[in-house]
């Protein structure tokens, strides 16, 4: 479950109360198509047992269990456990929750400025957000939170464990982090209030740079001032732009779809489909394009996930320009956000389609490619293990995958430019690359050769 944000398809729909359990049953089957109930489902007798069995556990944990227990907190755990084990991003999210949810999404809100999930019993950071407490303290994806002002959360929900890190601006916190090939180490930062500022822009070497680090509401607004700013400093057009959507975690749908406008004159910039045919859904871009005729390069990383794969997707599939840097997350499933009782019961966070990019690729578990892999860190011999969307418990699997894709884990033989030894990270080898691609005049025979 991510915590925050993910590529969200706002549906607003209203479902009745959780006033039983039997109830929500009966009003999932009778909306259904009745022939399809009696071909793939359970009958309504033995759903009803099944509801029955769940009945008598909680009267049994109520009656017999050693310590007194929150009914409200037992059910909410079992609507997350049946959502959870369908896959990671399914979720039930509490009243608070998707009050916080609305908020996050528009830009501003409280917090320490990373994007989470749960795996292996611990918070997982995805990435953390740029200009906030996280990542001015060094946390880093991939991170794993293990201890919170001292105390294990291993074990405890996502949404119990955001909870614990919150707190009024100003207020210090400690947390416990475990990273790869390193002892763990105690970070401390102090809670602010976070107002993100998702794009950011700036003349590097001449050619234009822009970095998206969230697609909220406030994306493509941002990628059209980028844009403009950067005219401006250059006095004229712009030679190149270099789009870094390294370490991006995703977002809303339209703003991907906005985002991609910027360099496609309309067309399709991605297709979502669920369950049946008639499910599908094909978004195209505005027409105009903003940025008409400048050369493009999309920087893409093992953390750039959900709406970041579909405008580099796209980019890539439309021949608009070069997609550089690594293998993105994989994440190509859509998760409705749908409000129970118009949000005051929380809301129903399902997974209800996948998306694929304008060729008709699927890149869910798998990733965009991108057209040159250029590492970020020195080769020091030993196999960098990224984990993305295809490592998550419960991932759903790439339906365009062969039976072997699935069943065992292939690595491509891909020629991927390293560092040179003594290289500082901190120098940014990804984007140098990327700048001299766009000024030394080797960028259209690259992207040629790409398509």
């Amino acid at each position: 479950m991510r915590q925050v944000n993910g590529l969200e398809s706002r549906m607003k729909y209203v479902l009745p109360t959780l006033g039983t359990v039997a109830a929500i049953a009966l009003f999932a089957f009778s909306t259904s198509n009745q022939t399809a109930i009696a071909v793939e489902r359970p009958s309504y007798d033995e759903t009803f047992q099944q509801l029955e069995l769940f009945a008598d556990v909680l009267a049994r944990v109520r009656s017999d269990y050693v310590v007194d227990v929150n009914d409200g907190e037992l059910i909410e755990d079992a609507i997350n456990g049946m959502l959870q084990s369908l896959d990671p991003h399914s979720s039930y999210v509490s009243p608070d929750d998707f009050r916080d949810l609305q908020v996050s999404t528009s830009g501003e809100y409280g917090g320490l400025g990373m994007e989470v999930t749960t795996e292996e019993g611990f918070v997982k950071v995805i990435a953390p957000i740029d200009d906030t407490p996280a990542k001015r303290a060094g946390v880093k994806a991939g991170d794993y939170i293990t201890e919170i002002e001292g105390k294990s959360i291993m074990g405890l929900s996502l949404t119990d464990a955001v909870n614990r890190m919150r707190g009024k601006p100003g207020e210090p916190i400690t947390i416990t982090v475990a990273r790869e090939d390193e002892e763990q180490m105690e970070i401390t930062m102090v809670r602010e209030v976070i107002k993100r500022q998702v794009v950011k822009y700036e003349v590097k070497d001449g050619v234009g740079y822009i970095r998206i680090s969230q697609f909220n509401e406030k994306a493509s607004e941002g990628l059209a001032d980028a844009v403009a700013g950067l005219s401006k400093e250059i006095g004229g057009k712009i030679p190149g732009i270099v789009l870094d959507l390294r370490g991006n975690p995703g977002g809303l749908l339209d703003q991907s779809i906005k985002v991609s406008s910027a360099f496609l004159d309309g067309g399709e910039v991605v297709s979502t489909r669920g369950r049946t045919a008639k499910d599908t859904e094909r978004y195209n871009g505005e027409r105009g394009e903003l940025a008409k005729g400048i050369p493009l390069i999309v920087l893409i990383d093992g953390a750039s996930a959900s709406a970041s794969e579909i405008v580099a997707g796209a980019v890539q599939d439309r021949g608009r320009g070069l997609v550089l840097g690594m293998t993105s997350f994989g994440k190509g499933s859509v998760q409705s956000v749908i409000p129970l009782r118009g949000g005051r019961d929380g809301a129903l966070r399902l997974t209800t389609q996948r998306y694929y990019t304008p060729s008709g690729r699927s890149i869910q578990g798998t990733g965009i490619d991108p057209d040159i892999y250029i590492s970020a860190i020195p080769d020091d011999g030993k196999e960098q293990k990224i984990r993305r969307e295809a490592d998550l418990p419960n991932a759903i699997v790439n339906e365009d995958a062969s039976d072997d894709e699935k069943s065992e884990e292939t690595v491509a033989e891909v020629l991927i430019d390293y560092p040179p030894e003594g290289f500082e990270i901190e120098e940014d080898y990804q984007l140098q690359k990327a700048i001299e691609l766009l000024k030394n005049g080797t960028y259209r025979q690259k992207l040629a050769d790409a398509g």
